[in-house]
């Protein structure tokens, strides 16, 4: 799927009219909702869904206010398929030509990306976060943390994780010399190279230098 940006845009100008914007607040899990991929495009003045690997479309309709039509908006001004990473329910259809209802009451987070589908370490990861300038990205799961840096080997290690309050938690390490700390906010934050939105913000000490950037659970993480 590849809509046309303009296109896209202009169909989803009349959903998000008088709409709120995302706010940045935690947003709590919903019981009966479940956690979908897909892919984002626009048709007869509706945002629809298409989850990963089905041929189904879904229109979107923003249950819990997450800000997704609007966010969808903006980034259409930039070609590319556009992903989206939500949590909601189903239900029957509200208008004809489409396969039902996707009722949002969770974003993760809305991104281009033609390989999000299919990456093979999504279900694997409790948290994926990362950074720019310098670049950074570090991927959490069950079986410890791996901190990757450009021109740096890769360093992985186990970690121990500490809830805070507010929703917030962090992941921390000291091995192989190396002391890593990374701080989660759930708090809306915008990749500053792609503009891709995230639910999580992020900052990254390593050895006392700090580094902010966005942050996402993984497949094996839902709360």
């Amino acid at each position: 799927m590849r809509a046309a940006p303009s296109l896209l845009l202009v169909a989803l100008l009349p959903l998000f009219a008088g709409c709120q914007v995302l706010a940045e607040k935690p947003q709590a899990a919903v019981a009966g909702t479940t956690r979908m991929q897909g892919e984002l495009s626009a048709k007869d003045g509706q945002l629809l869904f298409k989850p990963c690997g089905e041929s189904r479309h879904f229109a979107i309709f923003d249950a819990g206010n997450t800000g997704l039509l609007q966010e969808a908006a903006a980034l259409a001004a930039e070609p590319g398929t556009l992903f989206a990473d939500v949590s909601g329910n189903l239900s029957a259809s509200q208008k004809a030509g489409n396969d039902g209802q996707l009722n949002v009451q969770r974003l993760y987070r809305v991104e281009h990306s033609d390989s999000a589908c299919s990456d093979p370490n999504f279900k694997r990861l409790t948290l994926r976060a990362y950074g720019h300038e310098p670049d950074w990205s570090l991927k959490a799961s069950g079986k410890g943390m791996i901190l990757d840096r450009p021109g740096q080997p890769s360093l992985a290690v186990p970690y121990l994780e500490e809830q805070l309050p507010d929703g917030r938690f962090s992941i921390n390490t000291e091995a192989n010399g190396q002391r890593v700390e990374l701080w989660v906010a759930p708090q809306r934050c915008v990749d500053v190279a792609t503009g891709g939105v995230q639910h999580l913000s992020a900052e990254l000490r390593l050895n006392g230098q700090l580094m902010r950037g966005c942050a996402y659970y993984g497949g094996s993480r839902n709360d």
